[in-house]
């Protein structure tokens, strides 16, 4: 599989250069593609590699996620799969591809971050950064923090933020709707994840582009030990060093000497460095920062480079020229102040830039393109159907939902439905539970047709072009219209989901071979080690000092600016805001939302009209309201990769390099930053006891 993989890669490429439809070049292979035999990856051998991936690893996932905004990524996964590998070879037994591929698929949800606040550590993270809401200064500046509902977070003044712990009444009931939506939400996504990808990959036989380069990475370094592939091992082991000794400055001072000062010690900024203060007078509103991170670098690397300086392009246009050039045109001198950044001013940092300008602004504009790219995805979907409909009437294979390759483990197609069924009902019962004065009506439509209908168009994009398809603020835009009043509308759990990324997964598991009950198999077992080591560690962490504090650099920069954005969502329904527009009213501006919608349909019919492909499109689409500390480092990576070291080793070598390097390093700063986490960890448990 692995030359076949690279022979793929290698054929992408040069399409990719020729604008050629990639997805009809994975259809044409698929047979080749397909497992000759199926088996069950969840043995004991992957039991113990989950548990010795939550037991050492979980803490120093959390960690580097409140510290510096990562996380152990493949560091966890390539660690464990290093380790079990050598075990058994000292021990005379294989591990198979299927249990090494289970293995990385739970060591990866174990150590996987949640949405943009970069948690790990399960589901005790959301209750962390619910205590915060309540505390935040975004919550209180609103007038929201005593009207957030006692469900989602204990009340404003309540004992256990002064003792910040777990274990009190007052979060009984937060915790136990953690558990239940962590149930549910399981039960969702695998059943009717399993009946998409019956779908779109059984019936309808959509190539699922990504899903090959997924599967063949999953494995990579069981392969490595062939001598074949022993280039691998020499390259990420330059990757892990790289990371070892920019790590042990960048991550290992910062936590070492957290477990004894008040203020860590940080020779290198984290996670950035504010220009804002040296550029506001020649470009204002512009916002400025240099990232100190080389994981960007390194991303640069390994993502498409369309996508890279598409982005960098946007942002530079913005930065350097749009919103200077708005501030200017805007300004009174008599007041100094903009019309149209009314709320920015002089001397801000760079979170206090992203929130002005983006409530002033950018906030509009980035719904508008959101917007367009919806349209344009929808667009995609829409003649991918209408042309495999016409496939089909020149007489393309038919195929059945009874088609499936022997001895693939498959489960009755019922079994899914039945409980995605009956976890999307309980999610409108606990809903309705939780704000009954909702109308029950939008409850039912999110659950049984919006969430099976996007789910199913996102799951078709994935097979397609390996990209889901984005429709945004739908939530948000019915809370609004519905006329409803009240704030915990905004923190309920609503069943409105998008699984489609699910199909593309189960797809994964059958080209590894690995039996598809394997995967019900490991999230039940996940399920009860996260929960369980979850509270465990999140415990620790609170109680050894509070999140975020100046112990965590990057939840104590990030935070706020994620607190923000939530509590201003939640002023839109607010019931106290009936004598004045009320804020979010106040940071939308229609107008703005359809000119950018507008203007990025406009850029995208330009790209199509001059055949540049989409991935220009989306890079810059993204750019546009994004600041320059994460997408300048990533361009500088994919300079140096597309001009230096492709030229140096190839470009097909250095392609294959790439992401093996990229992995070593994020192993690399992994393995110094759980070595370091550990030293605190002790000395912090051990300065605590009363001997």
């Amino acid at each position: 599989m692995t030359r076949l993989a690279e022979e793929l890669e290698r054929g992408e490429e040069k399409r990719d250069e020729e604008q050629v439809d990639i997805a009809n070049f994975y259809l044409e292979r698929r047979p080749e593609l397909e497992p000759t035999e199926f088996r069950d990856g969840f043995t004991l051998k992957t039991v113990l590699g989950v548990l010795f991936v939550a037991i050492l690893m979980m803490p120093g996932a959390i960690y580097l996620g409140l510290l510096v905004g990562q996380n152990l990524g493949p560091a966890g996964q390539w660690t464990t799969i290093i380790l079990f590998t050598e075990v058994c070879r000292r021990s005379f037994t294989v591990l198979t591809r299927q249990e090494l591929y289970m293995i990385y698929y739970m060591a990866g949800s174990i150590n996987s971050m949640m949405g943009g606040l970069m948690l790990a550590g399960g589901a005790f993270a959301w209750l962390i950064w619910a205590q915060y809401v309540v505390n935040s200064p975004a919550a209180t500046s609103f007038g929201i923090a005593n009207d957030i509902p006692t469900w989602y977070a204990p009340a404003l003044g309540s004992e256990v933020y002064v003792k910040r712990t777990f274990v009190h009444k007052d979060w009984l009931v937060p915790i136990l709707l953690t558990l239940t939506t962590t149930v549910l939400g399981r039960m969702q996504w695998v059943g009717l994840g399993y009946f998409l990808f019956r779908t779109t990959s059984d019936v309808e036989r959509l190539p699922f582009p990504m899903a090959p380069i997924a599967a063949q990475g999953a494995t990579a370094l069981a392969e490595a030990s062939e001598e074949s592939e022993s280039w691998r091992w020499a390259v990420f082991s330059v990757g892990t060093m790289i990371g070892l000794v920019y790590g042990f400055f960048y991550v290992a001072i910062p936590v070492i000497t957290s477990g004894f000062l008040a203020d860590p010690l940080s020779l290198i900024p984290i996670p950035f460095i504010d220009l804002m203060r040296n550029t506001e007078d020649v470009l204002p509103a512009g916002r400025f920062a240099i990232g100190t991170d080389l994981g960007p670098i390194m991303w640069g690397f390994v993502v498409p480079f369309p996508i890279v300086a598409g982005t960098f392009i946007g942002s530079m246009l913005c930065n350097f020229g749009l919103a200077p050039m708005l501030y200017r045109f805007s300004y009174d001198p008599e007041t100094s102040k903009s019309a149209i950044f009314p709320t920015w001013s002089k001397g801000m940092s760079l979170i206090q830039s992203e929130m002005t300008l983006n409530f002033d602004l950018f906030m509009s504009i980035g719904i508008g393109i959101a917007l367009a790219i919806a349209v344009v995805g929808i667009h995609t979907v829409v003649a991918t159907m209408l042309k495999a409909r016409v496939d089909r009437a020149r007489g393309g294979v038919q195929r059945g939902y009874g088609d499936i390759p022997e001895g693939r483990g498959d489960f009755p197609i019922w079994i899914a439905l039945a409980a995605w069924s009956f976890s999307t009902l309980c999610y409108v019962l606990l809903a309705h539970a939780l704000v009954p004065r909702f109308p029950l009506l939008f409850l039912v439509g999110f659950a049984f047709l919006w969430t099976p209908l996007i789910s199913y168009m996102s799951a078709r994009m994935m097979g397609f072009v390996g990209q889901p398809l984005q429709i945004p603020y739908v939530a948000q835009a019915t809370f609004i219209l519905s006329g409803y009043k009240g704030i915990d509308i905004w923190f309920a759990p609503m069943p409105i989901f998008d699984n489609g990324w699910a199909a593309q997964m189960f797809r994964e598991v059958e080209l590894t071979g690995t039996k598809m009950i394997s995967v019900v198999k490991a999230e039940a077992l996940l399920l009860v080690v996260m929960l369980v080591f979850s509270f465990t560690y999140w415990s620790f962490f609170w109680r050894s000092s509070q999140i975020p504090s100046s112990q965590y650099p990057y939840a104590q920069t990030f935070w706020p600016l994620n607190a923000f954005y939530q509590c201003l969502w939640a002023t839109a329904t607010d019931p106290n805001a009936t004598d004045r527009p009320t804020f979010l009213i106040e940071a939308l501006k229609f107008p703005v939302i359809g000119y950018s919608g507008a203007g990025m349909l406009a850029v995208y019919l330009a790209f199509v009209a001059f055949k540049i492909p989409a991935l220009w499109f989306y890079g810059f689409a993204y750019g546009v309201t994004q600041s320059t500390w994460i997408c300048t480092p990533m361009f500088i990576g994919a300079m140096l990769g597309r001009y230096y070291f492709s030229r140096r080793f190839g470009a097909d070598r250095w392609r294959r390099y790439a992401p093996v390097l990229a992995a070593g390093y994020t192993c690399g700063v992994g393995l110094i930053g759980m070595v370091s986490i550990g030293l605190t960890i002790i000395f912090k448990a051990v300065r605590s006891l009363p001997f």
